[in-house]
């Protein structure tokens, strides 16, 4: 249920979803947008984590004060939300705007700040003119003049052709989004200057860019990684807005990174407890649960190797959603001629959501590159494997 909180001497629409005594997840919106741009990621989230959103200053049902405002500003806005509803720290996650205000609060308040994500973001602009201009427009013709010129950036063209639906989502977001609130918030991006700050961040740190984004292109997001220490980088095949664009593999990168701790080094039962997690999730229960029953001296330090290496340091790597390392590991089990773990993981993939037309098209590449034979054999095992699955995978 959202709730108002005041801070600052302004108003904010907040709102908790999720288990009351699971660790918090706050998530920032980006600029013309609010809290409801978190949607596609809510029920995964909220199956671990108590997650708490809000409408940014000057957008959504928060208070719309004078501008122009700062980064700065709007990151002592999410300190005072913190002390208002009595949280000690989060985990943070922001978007564009919100990775801005991120970066502020990793590098100035960083006791409010357990592990930070900083997604499709920048701690500079590269052309302010942009935002000058775009301002003009806004103060004279409104936010609808510039809506269609604003998602063209935020989503690629193939994305808005595939997904009119969440192309009208976002844009009526957009332009319910006030003029003098959107105003002020350009003012605070295009003022913002934060490559400093990043050396002073030292929380475990995640950041998520696209390889399609113009705003913010991934070279700031990878120059930002070696700026901020032990920080990770993950790069999907998204524009601006990639939790929307590329959901799937947004959501799992964020949650296999808060997952693994955040940072690059874990205790053997962390990678463990991890792992088997993961091994579960992909392999299922009756598989994992099959191979721990014949578990024995023999063979009991194999599979605990298995299980913290190769489940609970690589497949939780945030680097890769898993959709893309179960199509990798096919591809390798063809090249290697291992047909047992080759079906396994055919079989495991509909877990990780890869579809029969991209197993197939994983297989003739595998035709070129691994030679025919090794082709042939693999689409007859495959096939073998959906038979054997019902109901019969996508």
């Amino acid at each position: 249920m959202n709730e108002v909180v005041e801070v600052q001497g302004a108003r904010f629409n907040v709102r908790f979803d999720g288990p009351v005594d699971a660790p918090v997840l706050m998530l920032s919106n980006s600029l013309g947008t609010n809290l409801a741009m978190w949607e596609p990621q809510l029920e995964a989230l909220t199956a671990h984590y108590r997650v708490l959103r809000y409408d940014s200053r000057g957008h959504g049902a928060s208070a719309v004060t004078p501008g122009p405002y700062t980064i700065e500003q709007l990151a002592r806005d999410v300190v005072g939300l913190l002390d208002a509803l009595r949280v000690e720290r989060v985990h943070f996650c922001g978007l564009s705007m919100g990775g801005m205000v991120g970066m502020w609060l990793g590098a100035r308040a960083p006791e409010r700040i357990d592990r930070l994500i900083l997604c499709n973001t920048t701690p500079k602009i590269a052309s302010p003119e942009t935002y000058n201009t775009r301002i003009e427009k806004v103060r004279r013709d409104g936010l609808a003049s510039v809506a269609d010129a604003v998602l063209e950036r935020w989503l690629s063209a193939p994305f808005r052709a595939r997904d009119p639906a969440s192309l009208a989502r976002l844009r009526a977001m957009l332009v319910a989004t006030s003029d003098e609130g959107y105003v002020a918030s350009c003012a605070a991006v295009r003022d913002m200057d934060q490559w400093a700050l990043l050396d002073a961040i030292r929380r475990p740190t995640l950041v998520i860019a696209g390889m399609h984004d113009l705003p913010t292109p991934p070279a700031d997001g990878r120059r930002m990684t070696q700026a901020i220490a032990n920080a990770r980088y993950v790069e999907l095949d998204a524009a601006h807005i990639s939790n929307i664009e590329a959901a799937p593999a947004f959501t799992a990168a964020v949650i296999e990174f808060l997952a693994s701790g955040g940072a690059s080094a874990m205790e053997d039962h962390e990678r463990h407890d991890n792992g088997m997690k993961v091994r579960r999730a992909v392999l299922g229960d009756t598989h994992v649960d099959r191979t721990v029953a014949r578990r024995n001296d023999f063979n009991g330090e194999f599979q605990e190797l298995i299980t913290r290496y190769a489940w609970g340091e690589i497949w939780t790597r945030p680097g890769l959603p898993r959709h893309t390392r179960s199509l990798i590991t096919i591809a390798m089990m063809v090249a290697l001629n291992r047909a047992d773990e080759f079906k396994l993981h055919v079989r495991a993939a509909f877990n990780n959501g890869v579809t029969r037309d991209e197993i197939k098209e994983v297989l003739m590449q595998a035709a070129i590159y691994c030679g025919v034979p090794a082709a042939n054999t693999a689409f007859h095992l495959a096939e073998e494997v959906f038979a054997q699955m019902e109901p019969a995978p996508r």
